[in-house]
């Protein structure tokens, strides 16, 4: 039997045309730089496919000095959801509640303040240091500048949100406010991972314009962003005291576009995490595959499909890969042409969001493996494009995607004859 593509022959002149319509058929959950990611240290990272997965790491165990760094926590990390062949997501955080204090010991010594007190709300201990201390701001200098330098462009990094300032380094220490970072030192951090990141996507809490209170502007900087509410204060319900909502907000910033260029990541709600995808869903629950389509969100943190302790039967599974199928890229190549020497590949992305990385696009024809100047990233949703190169003849040939890390996940498009790897397309 040939391949499951349908063929069409066209007379063309000067020469023969020969054309091939590809069959769709579903991605796989796990692609890469898309879909649901567990915690590292999750304890139910079997139960549900997927390509990343997140760690977070203080401050104080990656920064010894002003100039004195020990990447080893991170480097250990990294090392171990490679080997599971996935990519990491991390942050940086200055001060996580009810965990002990995360500035490093020598910024103390130096005078740094930190704030003891206790949330009424959920009870927790918070340190929250003076984020104005000028020893401390320029120990984030110091420290995002190293980090972009060690880390910039590695493959092994999915994302990286961009953490250091507030709870759980997002960018807040409500109800506390007056504890908050200045805006001079939000622009200081925001500077410092511009400058030092040009590679590795960064993203960002709180979409913010010049009027937004408490938050420096930032829709117009190379960031996206990241919604740690997600589908429980997602979406805009016109209401006044919903304005924080995320949707309300990237509206208010003018950032509705932001994801055409920068990913849209974040965190499911973990009040949702016990009934998402299932049939008794929390009325509080706005919509996973409606959030996902209007955020056009790429990847979202998730601890109830990845915990031993939270049930996991099959309607909740089957559920759960249907929506989130819906999640970021989906690239499908529709047509194969010949002409005269030369093949013409049209690739359409069925996705919400487009790829955000430039990985290397490879053809293998008579056996001889080639690297093609073809790119995925920047086709947006429901946008095809086409990429052409010379082969010699109307003969078949395999096309791949390979992850840049070692062991990862090879980029798999949306059709019934992918393979493992390679996608054959034959005249």
């Amino acid at each position: 039997m040939k391949s499951l593509a349908s063929l069409i022959f066209v007379l063309a002149i000067p020469g023969w045309v020969v054309g091939a319509s590809l069959e769709y058929a579903p991605a796989p959950p796990d692609n890469p730089l898309r879909g649901l990611v567990p915690y590292a240290s999750a304890s139910g990272k079997a139960q549900f496919p997927h390509s990343m997965e997140f760690s977070y790491f203080a401050l104080k165990d990656v920064m010894k000095g002003p100039q004195n760094f020990d990447w080893k926590p991170i480097e250990r990390t990294l090392q171990e959801v490679g080997k599971r062949g996935n990519q990491m997501i991390f942050r940086i955080y200055c001060e996580y509640p009810g965990e002990e204090p995360a500035v490093p010991d020598f910024l103390v010594d130096a005078g740094v303040k930190i704030t003891k007190w206790s949330n009424k709300t959920n009870g927790r201990v918070n340190h929250t240091p003076d984020y104005e201390n000028v020893a401390l701001r320029s120990a984030l200098k110091n420290f995002i500048n190293a980090m972009g330098t060690k880390y910039d462009g590695d493959p092994r990094i999915a994302f990286i949100t961009a953490g250091l300032l507030g709870s759980w380094g997002e960018w807040h220490t409500f109800p506390r406010n007056e504890l908050w970072a200045s805006k001079q030192v939000q622009r200081e951090v925001m500077d410092s991972y511009a400058d030092a990141f040009s590679k590795t996507r960064i993203l960002l809490r709180y979409p913010a314009s010049p009027e937004t209170y408490r938050l420096a502007e930032n829709h117009r900087r190379p960031f996206g962003y990241h919604d740690d509410s997600f589908c429980w204060a997602t979406l805009d319900t016109g209401k006044k005291k919903d304005s924080w909502f995320f949707e309300t907000s990237l509206k208010a910033a003018g950032a509705t576009e932001k994801w055409k260029h920068h990913p849209i990541g974040g965190e499911i709600r973990p009040e949702l995490w016990k009934t998402s995808f299932t049939a008794n869903r929390n009325p509080r629950d706005q919509g996973f595959i409606e959030c996902v389509e209007r955020l056009h969100a790429t990847w979202l943190m998730d601890s109830g499909l990845f915990d031993v302790r939270i049930p996991m039967d099959k309607y909740r599974k089957e559920a759960a890969l249907r929506e989130t199928a819906r999640m970021g890229y989906e690239f499908h190549i529709s047509k194969a042409d010949w002409h005269e020497g030369r093949i013409s590949l049209t690739v359409e992305n069925r996705g919400v969001a487009p790829f955000y990385y430039d990985w290397l696009v490879e053809i293998e024809v008579d056996g001889k493996i080639r690297k093609t100047d073809w790119k995925l990233r920047g086709i947006l949703p429901g946008k095809s494009r086409t990429w052409s190169t010379e082969v010699g003849k109307i003969a078949p040939l395999k096309i791949r995607v390979p992850n840049p890390m070692k062991g990862g996940k090879p980029l798999r498009f949306a059709n019934r004859d992918q393979g493992r790897e390679w996608l054959p397309v034959t005249p």
